[in-house]
């Protein structure tokens, strides 16, 4: 198992309210989430989640990443996967190294077992990106990948998938037509309103299963009662 030099030390623990303040608001609306996400599944198991934003900056590696510690806080096995190939960030939000991962599986490198990390939290282990590739969405919409979505439902109960922006490229949307569901996140007084009805109706094309919208970043004021909400 590899172990998190310094720098990525310094980077630990970023934007992991649910691991870091179990107690706040915050980490009870990602509590929130999850239990709407469990009702969502009347006639089969949500256990394979996609993760992805209308555009970047929007918060969606943060939602993904507590979504990951709230499910494992509730005692299921979880995978996190990054398979956002053009822009990682999981390896320091949850302090692990980056030199082997979801690329060097899909390329036959490495095995999952050999490219996976334990994180700090119970229950809660992580597949990061490993070196970007030139072609990230041929990879993703893969053979392999698909092989590789079967093997952890073998091994976990619920797997995470951080995944781009869906404005940006196509990544989300080819992962999102081979999962469970999808969770958008949009971001109050940034993200347009034009562009998230676009970026649900991709999903919607890509025949993707849409759980849900989180509204990240929304300011709250006394009487406001918001399901979903990050600051």
């Amino acid at each position: 198992m590899a172990r998190p030099n310094k720098q990525v030390k310094e980077n630990n623990k970023r934007g992991l309210i649910t691991h870091t303040n179990r107690k706040s608001p915050i980490s009870e609306q990602y509590r929130t989430i999850r239990t709407n996400i469990e009702f969502a599944a009347i006639d089969e198991p949500i256990r394979t989640i996609v993760v992805t934003s209308t555009s970047p900056g929007e918060g969606k590696s943060t939602t993904s990443a507590n979504l990951a510690v709230v499910m494992a806080q509730n005692g299921n096995r979880v995978l996190f996967i990054d398979a956002d190939m053009r822009k990682p960030t999981a390896h320091y939000t949850f302090g692990v190294l980056n030199t082997k991962g979801l690329t060097n599986v899909l390329t036959r490198q490495v095995s999952l077992e050999e490219a996976v990390s334990q994180t700090k939290i119970e229950n809660l282990e992580i597949l990061t990106c490993g070196p970007i590739p030139p072609n990230p969405a041929e990879l993703l919409n893969s053979k392999g990948m698909e092989l590789l979505l079967e093997k952890t439902k073998e091994q976990y109960e619920v797997i995470i998938i951080d995944t781009p922006p869906v404005m940006a490229v196509t990544d989300s949307q080819l992962l999102a037509n081979k999962c469970d569901g999808t969770v958008l996140v949009v971001c109050s007084g940034k993200t347009d309103r034009q562009m998230a009805l676009k970026a649900k109706d991709l999903l919607s094309q890509a025949k993707a299963k849409l759980l849900g919208v989180v509204l990240n970043k929304k300011e709250v004021k006394p009487g406001d009662n918001y399901f979903y909400y990050y600051e």
